[in-house]
């Protein structure tokens, strides 16, 4: 037995065996699972075919919450992805001290339970005139706002809140990026004459490619799965005409609260479906494919 465990050849399944089983038991499975219960009406525990997925066609209400997550996604990466390569860009220079307290501090509220934040930015985008954001508009002579309310300050809200979560975590994704790159890039296109905005341009960015690659698959997937900021920001997944209803919230009103776990089960696969093709899309537009079987 020892001399099987040994083998050059048996070690490198026996490595990756628990992988396999994690991915079988916790992925494969379900989706197969999923897949099936998608063309059945569970409650009355029969086979229905295509009927959920014709019934997504027509759901006005799944439409918004799709629409809602792509807004949402694309408000996102386009704050998400350049605000902290330019963060991690300050702090890789050589100019900023102490950057071992500034990395502690851009990490804490990632550290920070979602409920406790989300309970903290209802509080802060509150009706009331003596809430913060509130407080501020009056020091300018502007009314109380009803953030939650409008679909534009609401989305306005969800936005700050996943730029104070999320930020810090960004910058050191690509801080780590930027370490990486050789110092003699820089020190040449200094004696060369290059500003630091041009170094920024001609070396950091295409240089920090595969970290911008990696950071905006992440942000992808995490944009359209969101689903517990706007509960807490909300206080549930009932918000004034659905503006902050996401996909993921659509397929738990379904799943969970209607037990309609039948055609939930069609939105969760129709989610995996978008999901998959934004990110071929970006994984072909940032040229990745190409790279790969070069």
């Amino acid at each position: 037995m020892k001399k099987f465990f040994y083998s050059k050849k048996i070690a490198p399944y026996v490595f990756i065996c628990p992988f396999v089983i994690t991915v079988l038991l916790f992925w494969l499975v379900p989706i197969c699972n999923g897949v099936l219960l998608s063309f059945q009406d569970v409650l009355k525990n029969k086979w229905v075919g295509f009927d959920n997925y014709s019934r997504l066609l027509t759901d006005k209400i799944f439409r918004k919450a799709l629409w809602n997550s792509f807004k949402y996604m694309t408000g996102t990466l386009l704050l998400l992805i350049p605000f902290p390569l330019l963060f991690a860009t300050m702090l890789n220079s050589r100019w900023i001290k102490k950057t071992e307290f500034f990395k502690s501090v851009y990490f804490i509220p990632a550290l920070t339970s979602v409920v406790v934040a989300g309970t903290i930015f209802r509080l802060m985008f509150g009706e009331s005139a003596t809430s913060l954001f509130n407080q501020i508009l009056g020091i300018f002579g502007v009314s109380p706002v009803k953030w939650l309310k409008g679909a534009g300050t609401s989305f306005f809200a969800l936005l700050l809140l996943a730029c104070w979560r999320w930020t810090g975590v960004n910058v050191l994704y690509f801080l780590a990026g930027l370490q990486s790159i050789p110092t003699d890039l820089y020190e040449a296109a200094s004696i060369d004459g290059a500003s630091g905005w041009q170094q920024f341009i001609k070396i950091s960015v295409p240089l920090v490619k595969p970290t911008t690659v990696y950071v905006l698959t992440i942000s992808i997937y995490a944009g359209l799965s969101m689903f517990l900021e706007s509960n807490m920001l909300f206080k549930g997944n009932n918000s004034p005409n659905n503006i902050g209803l996401t996909i993921v919230g659509y397929l738990y009103r379904q799943g969970v609260e209607k037990r309609a776990l039948g055609y939930a089960c069609a939105v969760g696969l129709i989610l995996l479906l978008v999901v998959m093709i934004v990110n071929l899309i970006q994984l072909k537009v940032t040229g990745t494919f190409e790279e790969g079987r070069d």
